[in-house]
């Protein structure tokens, strides 16, 4: 049984992706939201917290004995979860933010994304920078605006190469994912975009 926690498991993303891990009998989810306790209830495949991911005592409690850490949180307080995830020495990381951390979005493709011209993204950046800088076992999604759509329809691209466009299907973003879960060497200590093909 793999233990995995999903910090940010009530957002977006963190919904429809736990239930993609639930159909896994192989998984064990620690699924953790300040709200969590109003989507999930406790059985034998799941433990629910309700914390505040920037309280690094309440943190390292649920982290405990956890093979992997799947982070989808946003907001300013990144960067504070991202360095109690370093402090506390987590396993295996898979941290989600978005494109244009680096400023590698093209002029024509994006560019207004970037951090020099979207202050929003820089809490995304520092965070991502933290943990970069670390000893982890991480690899760094990169997304752009999520979107329904097929599972295959996507370009990946890796740190210092540009990115294909500023939006991503959903499926393409949890099939990805699964694959690093089922295969932990995959990217590992790698920053990826995952994006469509808009170029």
């Amino acid at each position: 049984m793999m233990n995995i926690a999903i910090l940010g498991a009530t957002g977006k993303f963190g919904r429809p992706f736990t239930a993609k891990l639930l159909a896994n009998p192989n998984y064990h989810l620690t699924l953790l939201s300040k709200s969590a306790g109003n989507s999930y209830e406790d059985n034998h495949r799941i433990t629910v917290k309700n914390i505040d991911a920037t309280n690094m005592k309440d943190l390292k409690k649920v982290l405990e004995n956890q093979d992997l850490v799947f982070c989808a949180v946003s907001g300013v307080d990144q960067p504070v979860i991202a360095r109690n995830l370093v402090e506390l020495n987590s396993q295996r990381i898979i941290y989600m933010t978005v494109v244009g951390i680096y400023n590698e979005l093209a002029e024509d493709n994006g560019a207004e994304y970037n951090v020099e011209n979207e202050s929003e993204q820089i809490p995304n950046r520092n965070a991502v920078a933290i943990i970069e800088e670390s000893g982890l076992d991480y690899t760094i999604l990169r997304c752009g605006y999520l979107i329904f759509g097929e599972e295959d329809d996507y370009v990946i691209t890796k740190k210092g190469e540009t990115p294909k466009g500023y939006v991503s299907t959903s499926k393409s973003v949890e099939k990805i994912a699964l694959d690093i879960i089922e295969n932990p060497e995959l990217y590992s200590r790698e920053s990826i975009s995952i994006t469509r093909d808009m170029s």
